[in-house]
This record gives C-alpha cells, structure tokens and sequence, in this order.
C-alpha cells in the first residue's frame, strides 16, 4: 500500500525556507572569512615586500649618502693638506729668498776690500781662462772696477801661461757689465759664441742651486720621503 505524500503547508515551507536560508547564510560567511583570511595572506606578503623594498631603498640610500659623505671628507681633507703644503712651501721659499736676498748683500760689499777683491778677480779670470782654453779672449767687468780688471787680466794671463805653457790674448772689451752683477768679469772667447760668466751674482746663483738641498735641510730637517742623497 503506497503511502501519498501530502503538500507542505505554509508553517513547513517557512521552516524549509529557514534551513535554506541559515545554510546559504552559513556558506556565506564560511566563504566571506576565506576571502578575508586570503586578502589578509596577500595584503600580508605585499606589505612584507613593500617594506622590505623600503628597506633596501633606505639602506641604499643611506649608503650612498655614507659613499657620498666619505667622498666630501676625502675632498676637504685633500684639499686642507694641500692647502697646508702650499702654505709651507711659500714660507719656505720666503725663508730661502730670504737667505739668498742677505747673501747678496753681503756679496756687493765684497768689492769694498779692494785687495781680497783684486785676489778674488784674478782668480775668476784665471778660472775662465782654463774653461776656455782660447788663444784669444774678451774680459768684461763693470765700470768701477775698470782698472782692477785690468790689472787682474794682466796677472791672469800670466799665470795661465805658467800653468799651461800656451799664451793667451786677453783684452778687456770696452762695453762693461751692469752694476746688477755685483762684481767679479764675464769671459768670452770665439767672437762671443763661448762665455764664462764669472759675476759675482752668476756664482751666487750657482753656488744657491748647488747648496740649496744642503740648506733646505739645515732649515728643516731631513725630508722622511727622501730616499736619494748627493
């Protein structure tokens, strides 16, 4: 005997609505938190990488503003030694110029003891003489010290001759030097083309750069990145 189903009334299709509504509702919300719990994964991982990304851009940052900084310090500090040297090195060529400048004073007094100038005198001559080892050469002296010239030439070529056994013409020219020279002759043989300068401020000069190591170091001391010595 089959039994025959009746319809629902309407308290049993309310309730049935009820069940299918809380379960879709239930469904819902189940997928709604998956949503969220996966939105906040993904919001996590690229919060996570945007700061990470700021991390490094900020640790760049500050790395190059550290390469930069550094980069400015070695600048200045070069700079500043530099500065420093330069500054050194003016004031000790004051201090040299300053020595040569009193030597050259010294020496224009030199021709004021006209004897020891007169020995001095035939000594430079005599000293020309063998560089130019000439038959025939021009003696130029200043003008004050005309006749002491010529007297030393005289006494110059004598000694030459003694000491050599050749003879030698030497005349003094009549264009004398500039009181500039300090004293002491200019020697020149073969028209001019050859000279000796044998001034008093020529040898001075020559005796400056041949002693100015030596006096460097009596004023300053021994340089430590020296590693030749004359």
């Amino acid at each position: 005997m089959s039994t025959v189903s009746r319809p629902l009334n309407d308290e049993e299709v309310f309730s049935e609505m009820n069940k299918m509504v809380a379960f879709i509702r239930q469904e819902a919300m189940e997928k709604a938190r998956e949503i969220k719990v996966k939105a906040d994964e993904e919001f996590n991982i690229e919060k996570a990488k945007i700061v990470r990304q700021e991390s490094i851009n900020v640790e760049e940052q500050f790395r190059r503003k550290v390469k930069q900084a550094e980069v400015r310090q070695r600048i200045l500090t070069s700079t500043l030694i530099n500065k420093s040297r330069l500054e050194l090195l003016r004031e000790r060529q004051e201090m040299l110029d300053s020595v040569f400048a009193e030597a050259q004073t010294e020496l224009a007094r030199v021709p004021d003891n006209k004897d020891e100038y007169r020995k001095l005198l035939v000594g430079l001559c005599v000293q020309a003489l063998e560089q130019l080892n000439d038959a025939k050469v021009k003696v130029r002296g200043r003008k004050a010290d005309a006749d002491l010239v010529r007297a030393a030439v005289a006494e110059a070529a004598e000694i030459y001759t003694k000491r050599t056994g050749r003879a030698v013409d030497a005349s003094v020219a009549d264009d004398p030097l500039p009181d500039s020279v300090l004293g002491g002759v200019r020697v020149s043989a073969l028209g001019d083309r050859i000279t000796v300068d044998n001034t008093l401020l020529a040898r001075l000069s020559l005796s400056s750069d041949r002693m100015l190591p030596q006096l460097r170091n009596i004023l300053y001391g021994q340089s430590p990145n020296r590693k030749f010595f004359n």
